[in-house]
């Protein structure tokens, strides 16, 4: 590939071109009226032997040079300038495309090294947000679906007191639960609202992720003991030492709790341990375990398996181990029951 740069500094050298061209050609006729008269300068001036048909010759040699100099200068600047101009103009078309919403990546090829490269981050811009669109339009889909089932069961509820046609206090009841759903439901979207922001700033601490599991176990205490679930801890050390955004990593533990329970027969492990310089935080139940074909999908926004809430919550673990660099695994263990390991650097 060719280097846009130097072909740039041709273009500036052919620009100084008429000044050299005018020296050169002073130069020549200083030299020519200086001459002395003779048969070696024939081809120069003839067989006139008076300084003004010296001059007269050297002054149309000059200007001829000078002229052709000029018109060479102007018609390599041209089509220099033209090979620069012409891919960019291209580039900033397609740039505008982008902006306009038209995601669709050129095929475009430069035998610039510099232009070259300039389209190739182009075209994956264009692919991410092409994505990050669809994505975008996907999730506003699901969440108006989402929405809308709890509120039309309220309304249902709420019409049958009205009119009714139900007992008000049964009614009552299914409508605190569908609230309930409902209030979960926002608080998740607004947290991955949150996570997603690229203008959120976070500030990083050094935290004890034994302690912070330990306090995400005691806040669903209660909920775990009404269906008679036991914790179980397994830390490598009392206290495990990390540096990361405290508040996140707690809420992705709180998920994975939250979904254990809804799951587990009888009890939960959790455990934490460092593998290498990184930390390894899983969390498993003794229930029947992950579908295989659930497995590749519970990440996924909106995917909900058997007995599923709002499929939210694991996406959000999800964007909370990626914020840190790491990741996120679900499988099935030995036991049988499921498996969420959080892989941190």
């Amino acid at each position: 590939m060719r280097k846009t740069k130097i072909r740039i500094r041709i273009l500036k050298a052919f620009t100084a071109v008429p000044f050299f061209a005018f020296l050169l050609t002073w130069v020549i006729f200083s030299i020519a009226i200086r001459l002395r008269f003779g048969d070696d300068y024939n081809l120069l001036i003839g067989q006139d032997a008076d300084t003004t048909g010296i001059t007269d010759r050297a002054s149309v040699i000059s200007f001829v040079s000078l002229g052709i100099m000029f018109v060479v200068t102007l018609v390599v600047t041209y089509f220099l300038a033209k090979s620069i101009t012409r891919p960019i103009e291209k580039l900033r078309q397609f740039a505008l495309k982008i902006g306009s919403g038209d995601f669709t990546p050129n095929a475009f090829t430069f035998d610039e090294e510099e232009l070259e490269d300039l389209n190739t981050a182009l075209n994956n811009t264009a692919r991410q947000l092409g994505v990050y669109d669809s994505q975008q339009k996907a999730f506003f889909q699901n969440v108006s679906h989402e929405l809308r089932t709890p509120l039309m069961s309220i309304k249902c509820y709420a019409e049958g007191i009205a009119f009714d046609v139900m007992d008000p206090k049964k009614a009552s009841e299914t409508i605190l639960q569908e609230t309930d759903k409902l209030s979960d439901l926002v608080t998740d979207l607004l947290y991955i609202a949150k996570i997603d922001n690229i203008t959120t700033v976070y500030t990083t601490s050094k935290v004890d992720l034994a302690e912070i599991i330990r306090g995400c176990a005691a806040r669903q205490q209660a909920m775990a003991d009404k269906r008679h679930i036991q914790f179980l801890f397994n830390f490598a050390e009392d206290s495990i030492q990390y540096e990361c955004i405290g508040e996140l990593i707690s809420r992705a533990i709180d998920n994975l709790i939250s979904n254990a329970i809804r799951y587990a027969v009888s009890q939960i492990t959790l455990s934490c341990q460092r593998i290498g310089s990184g930390i390894e935080i899983s969390v498993a139940d003794d229930g029947d375990g992950l579908a295989a074909e659930s497995i590749p999908h519970v990440f996924e926004r909106f995917f909900k398996g058997p007995g599923g809430n709002n499929g939210i919550g694991l996406s959000i673990v999800k964007s909370i181990a990626e914020q840190h660099k790491g990741y996120v695994m679900a499988q099935n263990s030995a036991g049988g029951g499921a498996l969420f390991t959080i892989t941190l650097p």
